[in-house]
């Protein structure tokens, strides 16, 4: 079963706090938990980039829920992709606090197809998923905020 993946952006609405992020983020760790559902939700604390990845009805369900939730707007999709490795596996869900300038860089990055490469070169720009590995690995074995 090949493994789908989604990316996308959005703005938080007006008065969203991150203590109510940390809320979503556990909710939405519970459903991805039953549907094989991994990924992460970068924060500024005024936008969001989130990574879904898992087998395709579970990312759609995941995703749905996400389209309808009233956290959020002015969503656009950065990219989604069949097949390639799990980047994420660490967690069902978890947000991760980013700073804005870092969160811009990788929103603005190549997400087409959400690029896999095997080998970089040091001279390739990096893509999207590689510019949010970098933001996440920091955070990897570390105990998730309150």
């Amino acid at each position: 079963m090949p493994l789908h993946a989604i990316a996308y952006c959005s703005r938080a609405v007006a008065g969203l706090t991150l203590h109510q992020v940390n809320e979503l983020a556990k909710d939405a760790a519970a459903h991805n938990l039953i549907a094989g559902v991994t990924g992460v939700l970068l924060t500024d604390g005024n936008r969001f980039l989130q990574y879904l990845e898992g087998p395709e009805e579970g990312v759609r369900l995941a995703y749905a829920r996400i389209i309808n939730s009233r956290s959020h707007m002015d969503m656009v999709e950065l990219g989604r992709s069949s097949g390639g490795p799990r980047r994420f596996p660490y967690w069902p869900m978890r947000w991760l606090p980013v700073e804005p300038e870092d969160l811009r860089i990788a929103i603005v990055s190549d997400w087409r197809g959400l690029a896999y490469r095997r080998e970089v070169d040091i001279d390739q720009v990096p893509t999207g998923i590689e510019r949010a590995a970098e933001l996440v690995n920091p955070f990897i074995g570390q105990e998730p905020p309150g």
